[in-house]
């Protein structure tokens, strides 16, 4: 896998190479089952909404050109399951939970297990969440061959999510990618201040801006927007729609000029099947397989393919006027 990987980033991938990616991927689908089962099972009474996914191609490759050192046997986001929470409260409440929980699987960075706590610690870019990686282990026969695959826990307050969807639609709709600080600075320097709007007026906490004062963040903000339009551009997407479905695993295709297609799949083997016939057909795509409880709960999770950020709009403007003293709570 590690000379695949190497291969891939030198540019000199083979065919061979490319399917050994495509079982590796695949692999992954099994040990993603089991946590979302995990997950839904423990999250069955309460708010917190769980999703999976599992890498896209072109994001492997992304990131194996952009971390120059990265072995492809080593990435460990490759199945991801992300749960998004009403309040930090009841999200750090859950996270002590899963740490407490008797299982086999390993946490990882177990000697360090705030070692992605990006709420203590918020990343310069504004990104804010926290995140745990599992070492997979089974007793079954079954799973003896995945035995040591990753998985990644992404654990969000819908105030997180709603700015990090933003980001990513904001990566589509310019030529910036503020995700990774890429791009018109301004664009990621607009991000950063809005998610320290987010956190002060919604959340009680701090982001990338601690020292700033209310106003000043508020102005400073403003006036980039000003520059941009980024708010006036979100404000008019979320064009796509999504068919009520009472399937639980869904393809996400993006083309280039924005359009979607979803398409929903009782089975998980089909879906598969179908993600990787897609991704040989459209290589120019943005595709990506995610199981949900329902279409509902894909849309919420996977808010940027349906460019929908008008819950981050709203979130950013009512923050605005609370720092500003033109609201109160």
């Amino acid at each position: 896998m590690n000379r695949a990987g190497a291969n891939v980033r030198a540019g000199i991938a083979s065919e061979e190479d490319h399917s050994l990616i495509q079982v590796w991927r695949a692999a992954h689908r099994p040990v993603l089952n089991t946590f979302q089962s995990l997950l839904r099972m423990r999250t069955r009474e309460t708010t917190a909404k769980v999703a999976q996914r599992l890498k896209r191609k072109s994001t492997i490759y992304d990131k194996l050109q952009r971390e120059r050192d990265m072995q492809l046997a080593r990435m460990d986001d490759i199945a991801g399951c992300r749960i998004i929470f009403r309040s930090i409260k009841q999200l750090r409440q859950f996270r002590k939970s899963i740490h407490e929980a008797r299982f086999n699987h390993q946490l990882r960075h177990a000697e360090n297990p705030d070692k992605y706590d990006y709420i203590a610690r918020p990343k310069p870019t504004g990104y804010r969440g926290i995140h745990d990686i599992y070492v997979y282990d089974v007793n079954s026969e079954s799973g003896a061959g995945l035995k040591g695959l990753y998985v990644e826990i992404q654990y969000r307050t819908l105030i997180q999510h709603a700015w990090a969807t933003a980001v990513e639609i904001v990566g589509v709709i310019t030529d910036s990618q503020p995700k990774f600080q890429k791009g018109d600075p301004r664009i990621t320097d607009a991000m950063s201040y809005a998610s320290e709007i987010l956190a002060r007026a919604h959340e009680s906490m701090t982001s990338a801006h601690p020292e700033m004062p209310d106003e000043e963040l508020v102005r400073t903000f403003l006036a980039l927007d000003g520059e941009l339009g980024l708010l006036e551009s979100l404000r008019r997407l979320n064009k796509a729609k999504a068919e009520n479905s009472e399937s639980k695993n869904f393809i996400l295709d993006s083309a280039p000029d924005g359009s979607l297609e979803v398409h929903s799949f009782r089975d998980a083997t089909e879906a598969l099947r179908k993600l990787f016939q897609l991704e040989q057909e459209k290589p120019g795509n943005d595709i990506v397989l995610v199981r949900a409880d329902s279409t509902d709960d894909v849309r919420l999770a996977f808010r940027n393919y349906f460019q929908d950020a008008r819950e981050f709009v709203r979130l950013v403007e009512t923050g605005c006027a609370r720092l500003s003293g033109r609201e109160r709570e």
